[in-house]
């Protein structure tokens, strides 16, 4: 009896394992619902501003070419109460105009700080040393959202001799203050009123869209969630504020197997980068490499006088040159039934092809229908 019952907890333990390793072996292929998609709505918002920097040690603008530094000063000093004569001149070195650019992140709240970006928009040689003045920071729809201020991290240096000589390091033009912003109003958001969350995919594609409603399906019941397209996948919610937060937690740590990629290859025309994906595949086709040489060399060879002139004519030189054609590495090699990415490879470093070559010969794969992808020219 005892022996039957050890032999009966072995038999389930072996079981165990086996249910064990087959969803390691899923789990190791599938990902993360919020490294696959994120939730509609949910995202980050540009802003941008006008502002002054000051405070720089004679690289500022040129106020006789940017007239725009010079009326914003005035601006500036007219709302603190300082009055410039007419017809005054101003001169300064020290100020530059700026443009401020932050985003803001979804449900910031006010009195949060974020970090912003300053870059001249004038001639200022460099920003290093300045700070920016009180700048309001306005969203797409022309409102204030955050108001920056502060003192600039620039990484870059320049330094230029009497005789014009000068040496810049990095961009000295543009810097960062981090936390220079201060968050003064809420981006409103239809996360916690819509009925349901829109999961939205990176890479749009059907099958993923099917496989995530359906695992979402799996895990939180039947009729949760309905993919729309091959992007947006809708899950019903809970209508409770307390319970919608934890519940997109939950969506967002479900895995998922995405969808195979479709067959592309990219080229990057510019750089001679090739990418070949997985699931290219060749049907059989013979391709022929090969490239012709064109020599030309020149020979000048010395024309003698012969008798009975020679006592009239002269040695001159005269050229004389050679023109060979060669073609070298001609190479045929071929492609089988379904050929692989590997196999292709293999075959075109068996002839020493180069990036341009290697576009060559998938060009002509393509317009011979024998290229089963996408050609994709970047």
């Amino acid at each position: 009896m005892r022996a039957t019952t050890k032999r009966g907890d072995w038999i389930r333990t072996i079981g165990l394992l086996v249910v064990f390793l087959l969803i390691g072996a899923q789990s190791a292929l599938a990902e993360r619902v919020k490294d696959l998609a994120n939730v509609a709505g949910v995202r980050n918002n540009q802003l941008a501003g006008y502002g002054l920097v000051v405070g720089l040690n004679g690289t500022g603008d040129q106020t006789t070419q940017t007239p725009f530094t010079v009326q914003s000063i005035v601006n500036m000093l007219t709302q603190f109460g300082v009055t410039i004569p007419p017809g005054v001149s101003l001169q300064l070195k020290n100020v530059a105009a700026v443009t401020v650019q932050a985003e803001l992140p979804p449900f910031a709240k006010p009195g949060q700080t974020i970090d912003v970006t300053v870059a001249s928009i004038g001639n200022a040689k460099s920003l290093r040393g300045g700070s920016l003045i009180m700048a309001p920071l306005r969203g797409a729809d022309g409102n204030v959202y955050a108001i920056a201020q502060g003192n600039l991290i620039v990484g870059g240096f320049g330094a230029s001799g009497a005789d014009g000589s000068r040496v810049t390091v990095n961009i000295p033009s543009a810097g960062r203050i981090p936390n220079g912003a201060t968050v003064e109003r809420t981006v409103p958001s239809d996360f916690l009123t819509n009925e349901a969350v829109v999961l939205n995919l990176h890479t749009p594609d059907f099958t993923t869209s099917n496989r995530l409603a359906e695992q979402i399906n799996a895990t939180m019941g039947e009729g949760t969630a309905q993919s729309i397209d091959a992007v947006s996948v809708a899950v019903r919610a809970p209508a409770a504020i307390s319970q919608r937060t934890a519940f997109v937690s939950a969506l967002e740590n479900l895995e998922v197997e995405p969808g195979e990629v479709s067959a592309k290859v990219i080229v990057n025309s510019r750089t001679g980068t090739v990418v070949i994906g997985d699931n290219v595949r060749v049907t059989p086709a013979a391709v022929s490499h090969g490239s012709l040489v064109v020599t030309i060399s020149e020979k000048p060879f010395a024309s003698q006088p012969v008798a009975p002139f020679s006592d009239a004519g002269e040695t001159v030189v005269l050229p004389e040159s050679e023109v060979e054609v060669t073609q070298e590495g001609g190479s045929m090699f071929l492609f089988e039934s379904g050929t692989s990415l590997d196999e292709i490879v293999q075959a075109v470093n068996r002839v020493g092809a180069a990036p341009g070559d290697l576009v060559a010969i998938l060009e002509a794969l393509k317009q011979a229908g024998a290229l089963r992808a996408e050609l994709v020219v970047i």
